[in-house]
C-alpha cells in the first residue's frame, strides 16, 4: 500500500525526540499553558518570520478569534474562495459576518483576483486569503486591492506552514493569519492545536484575551471571551517537528518534481502550477481530470491511496443554501468533481513516488 499520509513513519523517524518532550510535560506538570506553550509561540513566530504568535485550540478557533478581534462592523461582507475548508466560511458567518464566495484561479487554486474585485460592494470589509494546498496567493494583487477598497486582509494558512512569497513566509502580509496544527498538516500535532499570527501587537493582546476568556490576568476579565488554548503536549510536539518542517518540505518539494516531470505530457490530466514568486509548501500535490472517479478507483485498485479536496464547492453546500451562488458560473462550482490529491509527504521513497506515476501513466 503506497500511503497518502503515514504520521506512524513520521514518528518513528523522530520518536526519541518526541517521547523526550512528552515526558518533560508530564514532568512538569505544564498541561495548559506554561513554558512548552510560550516556548513554541516564540518558535513558530520566527520560522514564520512575525512578530506575535498566539496558540489556541485549533485552527477554526483561530480565524474565529481574528476576526473577532478586528471588530469589523457586525453584518459586514468577507470574501472567502469558493474552494476551501468549510472553516473558512464557517469562522465569517460565526463572527456575524455574511459571506461572499469568490472563484477560484484555474491553475493555482487560489483566489481568482479579477473576480474578487467584481464582488467588493460598500459592505466588504476584508478579504481571506486562503493558500489553499500550500500554494501562496497573489498577495501584491490582493494588497492592492486591500489598499484600494480599505480592506483588512485574513490569511488562512491552514495549509501552508512554511510557504512563501516572494521570500517571505505566509501569515505576514494582511492583518493576521491563522494556522491549524491538525496531525494531517505539513506541522501536524498529535491532537487538535491552531495559532494566530500578527505583527500588530494591539490586535495579537486582543486575540490572547478573547482565547483565554476576556482575560490576560487570573480573574481579571475585561469582557466575556472564550476558552481556546494550545496546551503543553501539543506545543512541545511541535517545538521538535518545527525543527524538521524544512526539511520535510524539501522531500514534499522533490515529489512534486518528480510528478510534474513524469506526468506533465499525459492528455487529459491537468497538473498543479508552482508559484512564479513563492515556494510552494505542497501540502497536497491535487491534479485534474474530468476521468477524476475512475482515475481513483484505478488508483485504489493498485494499492495507492488518494484524497479528494474538496468533493462539493462551498457555495454548493446545503450550510449556503440561503446565499444562492450554487448555480453561478464559477469554476469551483465545477472543479469540485475533477480534483484529486496524490499521495504526498515526506513518507513517500522513491519507489513509492515511480508507483504512483507508473499507474496513472498506465491508467492514461
Amino acid at each position: 500500500m503506497t500511503k497518502f499520509l503515514d504520521l506512524q513513519k513520521q514518528y518513528g523517524a523522530i520518536k526519541n525526540e518526541i517521547d523526550n518532550a512528552i515526558s518533560s510535560v508530564i514532568t512538569d506538570s505544564a498541561f495548559v499553558g506554561g513554558k512548552y506553550v510560550q516556548e513554541f509561540e516564540v518558535a513558530f513566530a520566527t520560522y514564520q518570520q512575525a512578530e506575535h504568535c498566539i496558540g489556541v485550540g485549533n485552527g477554526t478557533d483561530a480565524i474565529e478569534i481574528l476576526i473577532e478581534a478586528l471588530a469589523l462592523p457586525s453584518g459586514s461582507e468577507i470574501i472567502v474562495p469558493a474552494n476551501s475548508f468549510i472553516a473558512s466560511s464557517e469562522a465569517v458567518s460565526r463572527t456575524g459576518h455574511r459571506v461572499v464566495f469568490a472563484d477560484v484561479d484555474p491553475h493555482t487554486y487560489t483566489l481568482d483576483v479579477d473576480d474578487v474585485a467584481k464582488r467588493i460592494t460598500a459592505k466588504t470589509v476584508a478579504i481571506m486569503a486562503v493558500h489553499l494546498y500550500g500554494h501562496p496567493c497573489d498577495m501584491d494583487a490582493l494588497g492592492r486591492l486591500a489598499d484600494e477598497y480599505g480592506l483588512a486582509i485574513i490569511e488562512d494558512c491552514a495549509q501552508a506552514h512554511g510557504a512563501e512569497y516572494k521570500g517571505r513566509r505566509v501569515g505576514t502580509f494582511g492583518a493576521g493569519g491563522t494556522f491549524s496544527f491538525y496531525p494531517g498538516k505539513n506541522l501536524g500535532a498529535y491532537g487538535d492545536g491552531g495559532a494566530i499570527l500578527t505583527n500588530d501587537a494591539e490586535l495579537a493582546l486582543q486575540c490572547r484575551r478573547i482565547a483565554n476568556h476576556g482575560r490576560t490576568k487570573k480573574y481579571e476579565h475585561l469582557f466575556e471571551g472564550r476558552n481556546s488554548r494550545l496546551d503543553g503536549l501539543q506545543a512541545a510536539i511541535l517545538t521538535v517537528k518545527l525543527k524538521h518542517l524544512d526539511s520535510w518540505i524539501e522531500t514534499r518539494g522533490r515529489v512534486a518534481a518528480l510528478y510534474l516531470e513524469k506526468l506533465r505530457e499525459l492528455p487529459g490530466l491537468i497538473l498543479p502550477s508552482l508559484p512564479k514568486k513563492g515556494r510552494h509548501a505542497f501540502h497536497l500535490f491535487v491534479v485534474r481530470t474530468e476521468d477524476r472517479d475512475a482515475l481513483a478507483a484505478h488508483l485504489h485498485m493498485q494499492g495507492i491511496q488518494t484524497g479528494v479536496h474538496y468533493p462539493v464547492a462551498l457555495p454548493k453546500l446545503a450550510a449556503y443554501a440561503y446565499i444562492g451562488q450554487a448555480e453561478e458560473p464559477l469554476r469551483a462550482n465545477f472543479l469540485d468533481s475533477q480534483l484529486l490529491s496524490l499521495p504526498m509527504g515526506e513518507h513517500l521513497g522513491d519507489d513509492d513516488v515511480r508507483h504512483v506515476i507508473d499507474a496513472v501513466v498506465s491508467f492514461f
